[in-house]
């Protein structure tokens, strides 16, 4: 999958949630997609048909005519689209550094014992 162009908007919290059901499945129909996201956000079909229309200007899903009805596939890969995220967060409320952004959790999210053991397990990972 090829990575998330530049220019493109940003993905809306309405927009991933589509974005979700097609990571954990693909292609899917329109109808598909409602089925996995309509019931627990109250939406309709129709909300979906507008979230895809969105997804597939902003170069984020591709489609795959199928008869009278077309197929939805990301364009993207996950990790591409979070780690896009996670850089643009780290850059927005900590400077560009990490260190606050942990720092910042372990102070107000009260980091588990297996939080702590996880991410001293990935930064002796990077040492080595």
């Amino acid at each position: 999958m090829p990575k998330l162009p530049e220019q493109t908007e940003r993905i809306s919290e309405a927009e991933q949630a589509v974005m979700e059901a097609l990571w954990h499945r693909s292609p899917l129909t329109a109808q598909e997609v409602c089925e996995e996201v309509c019931g627990p956000r109250g939406w309709t079909l129709a909300t979906v048909k507008t979230l895809l229309s969105r997804l597939v200007t902003k170069q984020a899903v591709t489609t795959e005519p199928d008869g009278k009805r077309f197929l939805y596939s990301p364009r993207i890969e996950r990790d591409t689209y979070v780690g896009g995220e996670s850089r643009r967060l780290v850059d927005r409320l900590f400077g560009g550094r990490a260190a606050p952004l942990f720092a910042h959790l372990a102070q107000a999210e009260k980091l588990s014992d297996d939080d702590i053991a996880e991410i001293e397990a990935l930064l002796k990972e990077l040492k080595s």
